[in-house]
């Protein structure tokens, strides 16, 4: 089993279900009492956060190649970036890594493409919806990227930051996303991505009237997959 390497904290709400699903997954295909190997960079999210207001995306990339190469360092054979939005430096990450950077974008259109889905909808923080870096990460396996509007993605973007990341769900916010979800499904989405880590604690399968691909857990399930290597 290879070592997967998390480079965490934002937030850490969803890096505890990333270290989690990891290791149900390996569970679920080894039995007994096998558990993932992983080590875990947990930045501070606050620091991150200051800079993606800032738009200093370069420095903030600085410090995840930081925590690259902190896991690298202690044995990591592959590397999973826990955060959707901090994809937009993935290639600066990537590049100061020798080890595999598995692109969360990559697992979900994956994912979305077996599920017979290529018109899909995207909630995500405002970067991740708003810019190039993810939505044409996606169009680029041939997925057609659907966007709430503007006060869509006003709503998603402040429940993701001014609750979720605190570990806060409130029953108002799920029926706000329930209904951009119905908004984005009447524009033609036959899925939707839940694009960022923390919506998962406020959306599940149940809540939407088409298919949800939920980010966190594909991303799990694809790294598991490289570390056991079952697609070889």
């Amino acid at each position: 089993m290879k070592t997967i390497g998390l480079i965490g904290g934002m937030s850490w709400e969803s890096s505890a279900e990333y270290y989690r699903l990891l290791n149900e997954l390996v569970r679920e295909r080894l039995g007994g009492l096998h558990s993932a190997r992983c080590v875990l960079y947990s930045v501070d999210f606050a620091e991150i956060e200051r800079l993606q207001v800032a738009g200093q995306w370069e420095e903030a990339g600085e410090v995840l190649a930081r925590a690259g190469k902190g896991v690298e360092a202690a044995g990591a054979d592959l590397v999973l970036i826990c955060t959707n939005t901090m994809h937009k430096v993935a290639e600066q990450v990537q590049a100061a890594l020798s080890v595999p950077l598995l692109h969360l974008a990559d697992a979900t259109a994956e994912a979305v493409l077996r599920g017979g889905v290529r018109r899909v909808g995207l909630l995500g923080t405002a970067f991740t919806m708003e810019q190039d870096f993810y939505r044409e990460r996606l169009a680029s396996h041939g997925l057609d990227v659907l966007v709430p509007d503007a006060e869509g993605r006003a709503l998603v973007h402040r429940v993701i930051y001014e609750e979720l990341c605190l570990g806060v769900v409130h029953e108002e916010s799920r029926v706000g996303y329930q209904n951009v979800i119905e908004d984005l499904v009447r524009e033609g989405a036959e899925g939707v991505i839940l694009g960022c880590t923390e919506i998962e604690l406020l959306i599940g399968q149940e809540h939407s009237p088409v298919p949800v691909f939920p980010t966190t857990r594909l991303h799990a399930e694809a790294a598991v997959a490289a570390a056991l290597d079952l697609n070889s």
